[in-house]
């Protein structure tokens, strides 16, 4: 197992760290992300509007619960989700391959047709032709998107 820990410093969010572990022998791997100080909860919308909010930065960390009701779907947070550092298009990627994988491994006609209609509607979100939705739920404050079209609220921490 190798793990490798990072430090970044991210305009408008702050130090933070990168951290991922893999396994050479299994495949098996793991990424978070940390910011270097306590935050509180936050919900993170954002409204993509052109080709151009494909770029804009997106922390998330394995807590986060990400959403995309443009397209109805989700991405829970728990044991299997990882932290990680990109863009909008890249977010949107992860969900695209999700779709792809499953037009491509069903002998369900429906679903493989549902998923190629999805996977169009992604393609215009992608060239900036439908706006796009986008919402990050997280417990620990240690995601974001990196705009000023990014709208914070701040979520009061649950009692323990």
């Amino acid at each position: 197992m190798t793990m490798t820990e990072e430090e970044i410093d991210i305009p408008y969010f702050g130090k933070t760290f990168v951290f991922g572990m893999s396994c050479g022998s299994c495949g098996v791997s793991k990424s978070d992300v940390e910011a270097a100080e306590d935050k509180d909860p936050v919900k993170v919308t954002f409204t993509t509007e052109s080709e151009e909010d494909m770029k804009v930065r997106v922390v998330k960390s394995s807590e986060a619960t990400v959403k995309i009701p443009t397209l109805r779907m989700s991405v829970d947070s728990g044991p299997a989700s990882d932290g990680y550092v990109t863009n909008i298009e890249g977010l949107i990627h992860r969900f695209e391959k999700i779709v792809e994988d499953q037009r491509d491994n069903t002998d369900d006609k429906a679903v493989a047709k549902s998923a190629k209609n999805l996977l169009k509607k992604i393609r215009k979100v992608k060239w900036g032709e439908i706006p796009c939705k986008i919402v990050i739920m997280d417990p620990t404050g240690n995601s974001a998107i990196i705009s000023e079209k990014a709208v914070i609220e701040k979520l009061k921490r649950k009692k323990k």
